[in-house]
């Protein structure tokens, strides 16, 4: 039979039981002994029987299809979050359908329709980050919706993202932790959620080691540019400055070359820590880290979004990903 397809009845009778009681073993279903299923099971195995999973699922009255509707597929952090789902997804049958829709109402409305008719058994919402809510889709489909690196202004939305406040923590802990006591923060728009959280985190950090900034929070841009301008700002007006805290990898970029091209070095006279883990985000294992930074948890965030999904009833709120310290040169 190496080269036909092997059917079902292939299986019942080489396994000498009746088309039921293989139906039966294969998918897991009513009472038969277990020593009649692993027989069966087994026979299928020899003989390279694969489920059709499409009938299956109609059979169950499930289309094992799992709704992925992306803002940027392409964003470096979307691409972690989803290639997790994707991945933990697959080890458990079940397919993605992929949808890629700049998430505004109006320019949504499309992937919703198109996605309710395809029969999906649950919908993941993937957004870019943290810095400004997703809207809440939730009310327009009748199956499970989780999002995931994002937030909706739905406190009962299922959600599952990085944790801001726990990140501007951990970045002024550690320098602390290395004696810096003279420390600035540059970091992106004062509007910006992310910002803001990771800023009032390290502010209360500081004031719990009787400390406050050497210099006031330098809100601007997620952009290198904006390290480079507001490290100058930095250094001019508090030259002995002994560490910075970047809100992104990017800014740290800018700031870094600003520090050592003024004849400061890194990290003896000025530690330097970001956020974003984007050497490794951009490189692979074998990358040489530079830069001290913190893992925002996008791997661990899918990880849970795939499990969750496929649980009888997600718990509703928001959980949060314990972000990871990665040291480096840099502090």
């Amino acid at each position: 039979m190496a080269d036909q397809l092997i059917t079902l009845s292939d299986v019942a009778t080489a396994a000498g039981v009746s088309l039921s009681t293989a139906s039966k073993a294969l998918n897991g279903t009513d009472r038969i002994s277990q020593a009649t299923r692993d027989h069966v099971r087994d026979t299928a195995v020899r003989l390279g029987f694969r489920h059709n999973a499409l009938a299956r699922s109609f059979a169950r009255g499930r289309s094992q299809t799992i709704g992925v509707l992306t803002h940027r597929a392409s964003n470096p952090f979307t691409r972690i979050v989803l290639a997790t789902v994707a991945t933990e997804l697959g080890a458990k049958e079940q397919a993605i359908l992929l949808y890629d829709a700049r998430l505004g109402d109006q320019d949504i409305t499309e992937s919703v329709l198109q996605l309710r008719a395809r029969r999906i058994d649950g919908l993941i919402v993937i957004g870019t980050g943290t810095s400004y809510p997703t809207p809440s889709l939730t009310s327009r489909f009748d199956v499970p919706v989780i999002y995931a690196f994002t937030s909706t202004e739905d406190p009962n939305d299922v959600t599952i993202t990085s944790d801001d406040t726990a990140i501007g923590k951990l970045a002024a802990n550690h320098l602390l932790s290395k004696g810096r006591r003279r420390l600035a923060h540059i970091t992106a728009e004062p509007h910006d959620h992310a910002a803001q959280r990771r800023a009032a985190s390290a502010t209360q950090a500081l004031a719990d080691a009787g400390l406050d900034w050497a210099t006031p929070v330098r809100f601007g841009r997620w952009r290198e540019d904006w390290g480079e301008d507001a490290a100058r700002e930095v250094l001019a007006e508090v030259p002995d400055i002994d560490g910075i805290f970047c809100g992104s990898d990017a800014i740290a970029r800018g700031a870094e070359r600003v520090v050592r091209a003024s004849g400061r070095r890194v990290p003896e006279d000025v530690a330097m820590i970001g956020v974003d883990n984007w050497e490794q985000l951009m490189h692979d294992q074998r990358v040489t880290r530079h830069l001290t930074t913190i893992e925002v948890g996008l791997e661990e965030i899918g990880r849970r979004v795939a499990a969750q999904l496929l649980e009888p009833d997600p718990e509703p709120g928001t959980q949060y990903v314990a972000p990871q310290l990665v040291i480096a040169e840099t502090v």
